[in-house]
Order: C-alpha cells, then structure tokens, then sequence
C-alpha cells in the first residue's frame, strides 16, 4: 500500500499543530497566530481548520498502519515457515 501525497500533508499539519500546542503549554506562545496575524486572523483560522481537518483525516491511517501490520505479519510467518522446511 503506497503513501499518499495527502497522507503526508495531513501529518505533517498534524505534527505542526502538535508543536504548537507544546509551545501554548510551555511558554503560552501560539506560533501559528504569531505567524498570521493573531488568533482573530482568516489566515490563522484557516490554519487551525486545515490541522484539525488533518487530525480527523490521520483517524483513518490506524486503519492503513493495521493493513500494513497484518502484511508484514503475514510475511514475517511465511519466511520463518519457509526457514524451518528447509
């Protein structure tokens, strides 16, 4: 199964939101409002709604990583079988 292009975007604007939360928890700092103009700002609530978007979107990837596990089991069972025939 091949990696999206929006697989990436989507993680990539879920690992921003997560930075930024840290550095709300941290040092009361919100770099995306810093960034746009204030929390007030179209562009930073634009930002906000696009990462929360891709928060709910990265839901669906438990399900691709679950697919991934269950093939690298399959074959990880296949090649031990086939190491013990021999």
């Amino acid at each position: 199964m091949r990696s999206r292009p929006l697989d990436w975007t989507a993680l990539t604007l879920v690992i921003i939101g997560a930075l930024n939360w840290a550095l709300i928890g941290f040092f009361k700092f919100d770099l995306v409002a810093t960034l746009f103009g204030g929390m007030e700002s179209w562009v930073s609530r634009i930002v906000y709604i696009l990462i929360g978007i891709s928060g709910l979107y990265c839901l669906s990837l438990y399900g691709k990583l679950h697919d991934r596990v269950d093939h690298i089991d399959r074959v990880d069972h296949r090649v031990r079988d086939d190491h013990f025939i021999q």
